[in-house]
């Protein structure tokens, strides 16, 4: 299945390619350059292809789990100081995601939007310690049943260049639901009460809405 933030952009790359390639076939009589051309449009036609997956996932809905958010790498886990909602200290878990990965985010646990905000900013390398702050980012905290909140960030990166976002304050939202889609690669940071049981490890690989990454 193609994400549906991909259509605009397949149909773009397949017609420019598909141009390109026509023109070769057409004004050159040099074999191999035709033919270079012909896989080199495949393949990047695959890329986009790829990086606009979006294949279905199984959550199982727990109360009382935090799931990941996203497909990628566990790179932060870390007692951190949260200063855009809580102004206190929190649990950080950070979510690298490469061009390979899938870019669909998922809602971590159901309930409902007690807080939502987007910031434009600047562009720096996901890993950039400055990047959660500085970057184009939203900021989302969902508050469940028990009346416990979790935040979590979607920042945009060096290559990543538009955050997509399906949520507002206010909304009711499950887990594993989507939420947004980051176009190009980054990163997602979840902010988790301090206690919070982490059943992950630094550089474990993640699957959106399957993966457990903690216990409240």
């Amino acid at each position: 299945m193609i994400h549906k933030e991909g259509y605009t952009i397949l149909i773009t790359t397949l017609i420019i390619v598909s141009v390109i390639v026509f023109v070769v076939f057409k004004c050159t009589g040099i074999t191999w350059l035709k033919y270079l051309t012909l896989t080199a449009g495949i393949v990047i036609f695959g890329l986009f292809l790829q990086f606009f997956r979006n294949p279905a996932r199984n959550t199982v809905i727990n109360a009382h789990h935090v799931i990941a958010p996203a497909d990628g790498k566990v790179v932060v886990i870390e007692e951190v100081e949260e200063p855009e909602y809580f102004e206190g200290k929190r649990i950080q878990l950070s979510i690298f995601m490469s061009p390979l990965n899938v870019h669909v985010n998922r809602n971590p646990i159901s309930g409902v939007v007690s807080y939502f905000k987007y910031h434009p900013g600047e562009y720096l390398v996901a890993w950039h310690p400055k990047s959660s702050t500085l970057n184009e980012r939203t900021t989302t905290v969902i508050k469940n049943e028990a009346g416990t909140e979790v935040l979590f960030r979607q920042i945009a990166g060096a290559v990543a260049r538009r955050i997509c976002y399906y949520v507002d304050k206010g909304d009711s939202v499950t887990q594993g639901e989507e939420m947004g889609f980051i176009k190009f690669g980054s990163r997602i940071d979840v902010f988790l009460p301090l206690g919070t049981k982490i059943n992950v490890e630094l550089n474990e690989i993640t699957r959106g809405g399957e993966t457990v990454l903690a216990e409240i």
